[in-house]
């Protein structure tokens, strides 16, 4: 396991004004996790997951250590960190993985942001940085899939630079950017 990539953590200014805290994922954010999941409408879960997946199998302690706790080589995963200025809390508004696959210089990104959040350049921003993380990571190419009717997203990846194409089952779309 690497040390924690420190060199990740970074503001960023939503187009509300609000301040935010990009940073990779630790396993104490758990708890954080677990809320965030609570925030997403059935139609983000959908257009995440590409089912319907219940708020309880979704915040499962076993399936959230799983996504806390990261290698930061194999996965790397960006939080969305909002501190309450008031309370000093913390929430998680968005997170972006980045997940190497084991035979090729490649990995597959996924992007997710909370409902209240969305159109806040959250999206963006954290795929901005995960494919940064790629090139930074020498490989030669990322990639995603996405639901033919998840056309917000589509916009953000190619604005990105990624080159979109339909898959064989002609409710997917294959994201491409090589690096």
């Amino acid at each position: 396991m690497r040390p924690y990539p420190s060199q990740y953590i970074s503001q960023f200014t939503m187009k509300d004004g609000t301040e935010v805290t990009l940073r990779p994922i630790r396993p104490e954010d758990e708890p954080l996790m677990g809320k965030f999941h609570e925030t997403l409408s059935e139609r983000s879960v959908y257009m995440r997951y590409f089912s319907s997946l219940s708020l309880s199998s979704r915040v499962a302690h076993e399936r959230l250590v799983r996504i806390c706790l990261v290698d930061y080589d194999r996965v790397m995963a960006l939080v969305v960190d909002l501190k309450d200025g008031v309370t000093g809390q913390h929430r998680i508004l968005g997170v972006g993985r980045l997940i190497k696959l084991p035979t090729k210089n490649e990995a597959e990104i996924a992007i997710l942001v909370s409902d209240q959040f969305q159109k806040q350049g959250l999206g963006i921003e954290l795929l901005r940085r995960i494919v940064q993380i790629a090139r930074d990571e020498k490989l030669s190419s990322v990639s995603a899939e996405m639901l033919r009717d998840n056309v917000t997203v589509q916009r953000i990846f190619k604005k990105v630079g990624f080159r979109l194409r339909p898959l064989a089952d002609s409710s997917s779309i294959s994201a491409v950017l090589d690096l």
